[in-house]
């Protein structure tokens, strides 16, 4: 069980950084080998882990690309409260819920990124108006941000794609972006779980230094490999959440 969870948080990690959605890695890892932990216990530990990751990656942005903190500071300072508010309500909301709307956004964003090669490549600063950046920090730092603290799954390439389609990011900058807001999330998110004491300590602890690995090695590659190499990630990622959640939504409904 430990070794299956580390090294899905190295690889949680990795893809966390290159473009969002190692939770859909981690999350069902933890649920499949730790059958015993509640659902908002996994909820927690899978935060914990994942704040290592985030942050580190995060920093490495920083240092080696820049960030427009005019969109991402204040989208991430909203994220921590929205995220909170979300975990608050973790268990209250069933997944059924929500799961056939997070679907059909999926599979548009699988038909949108596929239809437009261009989109992500470059950046495009003319889009950058104050009304784009508010709304994205509305999206980012409150709708995702809510979603993330409630399941989380995908927050990170939904934050990717806002940067991106809303401020005209390209995608080794809106990844950049979402890592600080992904760090926020998490850490509102984590508070809440770690009040009602819905926390693994040693169990995340373990994972996140496997989780950190991986995030240093993801952040490296992407910056190095640019936002072609990010943009193929992304539809991966997209379509293995959209073939996650498109089973689950079949069991459910056969």
């Amino acid at each position: 069980m430990i070794v299956t969870l580390l090294i899905a948080a190295a690889a949680a990690g990795w893809v966390d950084a290159v473009v969002g959605g190692g939770g859909l890695l981690l999350l069902p890892a933890l649920l499949l080998a730790a059958p015993q932990l509640p659902l908002a216990t996994a909820l927690g530990t899978n935060k914990l882990a994942a704040i290592f990751g985030t942050s580190t990656a995060a920093v490495t942005y920083a240092r080696r690309t820049k960030i427009d903190w005019t969109v991402a500071g204040p989208a991430a300072a909203l994220a921590v409260l929205c995220a909170g508010c979300g975990a608050a309500l973790a268990g209250a909301v069933p997944a059924a819920a929500y799961r056939p709307v997070v679907l059909v956004v999926l599979v548009a964003v699988a038909v949108f990124v596929t239809i437009r090669p261009q989109m992500g490549l470059m950046e495009l600063p003319e889009r950058r108006t104050p009304w784009r950046r508010g709304l994205a920090v509305a999206v980012a730092g409150g709708v995702i941000a809510a979603y993330d603290g409630l399941i989380g799954p995908g927050t990170g390439t939904f934050l990717v794609l806002a940067f991106t389609t809303l401020i005209g990011a390209d995608f080794v900058h809106g990844s950049a972006m979402a890592k600080i807001v992904n760090t926020a999330t998490n850490f509102g998110a984590l508070t809440v779980f770690a009040y009602h004491g819905h926390v693994a300590w040693l169990l995340g602890l373990a994972m996140a230094v496997c989780n950190i690995g991986g995030a240093i090695v993801g952040a490296r590659m992407a910056l190095r490999r640019g936002s072609g190499f990010v943009r193929v990630i992304l539809l991966v990622v997209v379509l293995a959440l959209i073939i996650k959640l498109g089973w689950d939504q079949y069991r459910l409904s056969a």
